[in-house]
């Protein structure tokens, strides 16, 4: 089995915590992990399950192991039972490992039940801290979702196909994003087309025939789903314009890749989006990695109105760390020294270049590092 990043971290949480909610997209292998962790699962988007957890409750709540309960969102009742388990007996930790895969639902039920009571982890599909580095350009081509061709070559991208099909047909609906699966597609296959681009609602509805309302509505659904992130600009005060429109960002490069036709690396590199890509990717390979390290993972980006930008601002420790990605073997000296003028401007600390590069070039506050050392470096962090 992988060695999953945020295992340690689900640990520490379960010490210090009654309660541990692990939350991700589907398939990303929560399940795989909580069961690794203990024996004792319950599915509850089963009904024979939920059955059997209502008849067992008394006796899996006494016992000591830890009770893993999938899918929680599916099962709301829950929330109040486990809110009196907990409340019996606040100074025993580590009782309950929830599970699930639509964000605001099962915040909705942890906000109004079980506040003070449980830690948050995030699990994103498999990083590159969780691969060799060897593996770059597959999981980059595929993504990370474990079944998706990361692991096993010949699954990308059929299975990205049917993973965004039975998401249209089945969950998405359920989820909150009542239109058709055919426009739902369209409407995935148009933000893959706006993939690293300034987010603009207005311009989805006119091509989907719907007002921007519905469209922010949508993509709310999307981004509590972990399919993309509104990644929002930062705005310090500085004397130049900065733009402040949020940009959009698919979390998994698998499935961007699946939505606009690219099934193999000689046609990701025939593509003119190819850069922006690799930017996404590596923001989702950061971001995704400060969460299972328990660090910080809040980014924002920084532009200016006259073409100063920083991809990815983050302050996982006491300093903030400007990030920009390369999509090059030999960035130019100028790439750098732009991106250091820039990151005095938005009050970076440390700046790093993420290129394709075989070694690192480093100095006392940054320098041009490859995407493995970037992530050694936040490794050091935690």
């Amino acid at each position: 089995m992988v060695q999953r990043l945020a295992r340690r971290l689900i640990r520490s949480r379960l010490r210090q915590s009654p309660a541990v909610a692990l939350v991700g997209p589907r398939q990303s292998g929560k399940t795989t992990l909580a069961r690794a962790l203990s024996g004792a699962y319950f599915d509850l988007e089963q009904p024979e399950e939920r059955l059997r957890l209502d008849v067992e409750w008394e006796a899996r709540v006494g016992a000591r192991e830890l009770l893993v309960l999938d899918e929680v969102q599916a099962a709301p009742e829950v929330f109040a039972r486990l809110r009196g388990a907990i409340d019996a007996d606040r100074r025993r930790h580590g009782r309950f490992l929830l599970l699930g895969s639509v964000a605001p639902a099962l915040m909705t039920q942890v906000a109004e039940s079980l506040a003070g009571r449980l830690s948050l982890v995030e699990l994103s599909p498999l990083l590159l801290a969780e691969r060799r580095p060897a593996d770059l350009d597959r999981l980059w081509l595929s993504g990370g979702f474990p079944d998706g061709g990361v692991l096993r070559r010949g699954r990308f991208p059929r299975w990205q196909d049917d993973y965004l099909t039975l998401l249209t047909q089945r969950d998405l609906p359920v989820w909150g994003l009542p239109s058709r699966p055919p426009a739902t597609l369209r409407l995935l296959r148009m933000l893959a087309a706006l993939h690293g681009q300034p987010w603009n609602a207005s311009q989805v509805g006119q091509g989907l025939g719907v007002s921007y309302h519905t469209v922010n509505t949508y993509v709310d659904v999307l981004e509590g789903a972990f399919l993309v992130r509104r990644l929002p600009p930062w705005l310090p005060n500085v004397q130049k314009r900065v733009v402040r429109a949020p940009r959009l960002y698919w979390r998994d490069s698998g499935l961007l890749h699946a939505l606009a036709g690219v099934a193999t690396f000689q046609d990701l590199w025939h593509q003119p989006w190819v850069g922006a890509s690799w930017e996404g990717f590596v923001i989702q390979q950061v971001l995704g990695t400060l969460a299972a390290l328990g660090l910080p993972a809040d980014g924002h980006f920084f532009r200016t109105s006259d073409g100063y930008e920083i991809d990815l601002l983050v302050k996982p420790g006491r300093e903030r760390w400007a990030i920009e990605a390369k999509l090059s073997s030999r960035p130019a000296p100028e790439d750098f020294d732009r991106l250091n003028r820039t990151a005095d401007l938005a009050g970076a600390d440390r700046r790093y270049l993420v290129a394709r590069v075989t070694s690192a070039a480093l100095g006392p506050r940054g320098g041009v590092v490859s995407l493995a050392d970037l992530i050694r470096l936040l490794r050091r962090l935690a």
